[in-house]
């Protein structure tokens, strides 16, 4: 190899894995590295892996045969929370030199160049090596941000999970719930505003839990946020409806720069799926915490995560769902088709659900948040609402969000990226978006 290595990176899963990888790749770039394309054949790969992911194994080796065909003689680590949950079967994947579990993945560069120096002196293992503690160990908090998207960043301000709910494995490859403290959030959030950023994502498993090892909380936080120079919005990526607290609403709902937009996992809207689930509040409370939103805030969006086809859920118990999603003002649904994961309650549950009715309940829910969208949409056409737009080009349109979530379209204009500027929304396009008109103020001399 050169007397500078590259590395390339490849991420799966959810926001809190892209906060991450940025992460190891500056780390991987204090230790001399020079980050490329996974296309510009480096001499290190660097997968970071999911375990909610449907097939995290069968994506697992079609990225590593992918990276092998690029690169034979590249070196390829993997790390994430499938990494944590099956090391061993990951490090038997042909190509795999280095798995790295939830406490380890940190130290990327120092076990990449063990592993690298070990190799140049002839000794590259045939078989990779996993180097793993057991989850009940893994209690650092690393903060974490994405970099290279100069309109939006995600900020890891919280990780693992103590609900151990019955279909999860996010507490088996995570660990328990853990934060820094509210002077080392700000501080990363301040660094964020340096780079001329101008939204930040707040993002973790469980983000609503922060701070509860330091004997603060989720709300000081973002009071403490709200007070950052420099970002112009905040934005909450989720939050469980049991800690989405009255002060909370509140505090969106009175700030200028929290973003009037919550996104609250349902699950179920079965009460009896909810405990079988072992989820911590019922469909009241949940109704509850939406009614409080869209008061405060009638033009909020309210987003809603929800699993077809738990063990137990029969038509009646799903049907509870259709009806309890068409009772409440939600605005649209993320939904996934239950899939068993390995050494959680729910795969030992013997009244299982069909994989063809799971999907189908699946296709019912996807054409109801169709639905939801489509009416939160129209009810915008007309108002003129803040955009935030972004860099890229899609078809001479250039997109950004408003506050509230709604997906912007507007002619590209060079301009106008990563600023934000009213738009007046006048029409739903062929893409689904909210087509925009602008007129820049013209200022007197």
């Amino acid at each position: 190899m050169g007397s500078t290595r590259t590395a390339a990176f490849h991420t799966l899963g959810c926001k809190l894995n892209f906060s991450e990888t940025s992460t190891l790749a500056r780390s991987l770039e204090e230790a001399g590295y020079a980050r490329v394309n996974v296309e510009d054949r480096p001499d290190v790969f660097v997968l970071n892996t999911c375990s909610v992911t449907e097939n995290a194994d069968k994506e697992c080796r079609r990225h590593v045969r992918r990276f092998k065909s690029i690169n034979p003689e590249g070196f390829i680590a993997v790390v994430g929370c499938y990494a944590q949950l099956k090391p061993e079967e990951i490090a038997a994947i042909p190509g795999v030199d280095l798995v790295l579990g939830a406490n380890e993945k940190f130290d990327l560069a120092v076990h990449i160049d063990r592993k690298l120096a070990h190799a140049e002196d002839g000794h590259r293992e045939p078989k990779g090596e996993a180097v793993h503690s057991p989850i009940k160990e893994v209690r650092r908090f690393i903060p974490s941000y994405n970099s290279g998207d100069r309109t939006r960043t995600f900020l890891k301000v919280q990780d693992g999970c103590d609900y151990f709910c019955s279909f999860c494995t996010i507490p088996l490859a995570r660990g328990r719930s853990r934060s820094g403290t509210i002077a080392e959030t700000i501080a990363q959030a301040e660094i964020i505003s340096a780079s001329g950023v101008r939204e930040i994502v707040l993002t973790g498993v469980n983000t609503g839990d922060f701070g509860r090892e330091h004997d603060q909380n989720f709300l000081q936080l973002i009071e403490a946020l709200d007070r950052v120079q420099g970002i112009d919005r905040f934005r909450i990526s989720s939050i469980e409806p049991n800690l989405c607290n009255d002060a909370i609403i509140d505090l969106v709902a009175q700030s200028d720069r929290f973003a009037p937009h919550f996104h609250m996992p349902l699950q179920s809207g079965s009460d009896t799926i909810l405990q079988r689930m072992r989820r911590r509040y019922d469909t009241a409370l949940y109704a509850n915490r939406v009614v409080r939103i869209k008061e405060r805030m009638p033009h909020a969006c309210v987003g809603v995560d929800v699993i077809t086809g738990t063990p137990g859920e029969t038509e009646a118990e799903f049907l509870k769902t259709h009806e309890f999603l068409r009772s409440i003002p939600v605005d649209y649904l993320h939904v996934f088709t239950y899939s068993e994961r390995a050494n959680t309650t729910a795969v030992r549950m013997s009244d299982t659900v069909p994989m063809d009715v799971r999907r189908e309940r699946t296709k019912q829910l996807r054409i109801l948040s169709n639905k939801f969208q489509r009416a939160f949409y129209d009810r915008h056409i007309g108002t003129t609402r803040d955009v935030l737009f972004e860099t890229e080009e899609n078809d001479g349109q250039m997109l950004g969000f408003t506050d509230n979530y709604l997906r912007v379209a507007m002619p590209y204009d060079p301009a106008l990226v990563n600023t934000m500027v009213p738009v007046e929304l006048v029409r739903i396009n062929g893409d689904g978006h909210l087509q925009g008109t602008y007129e820049a103020v013209q200022f007197a001399d």
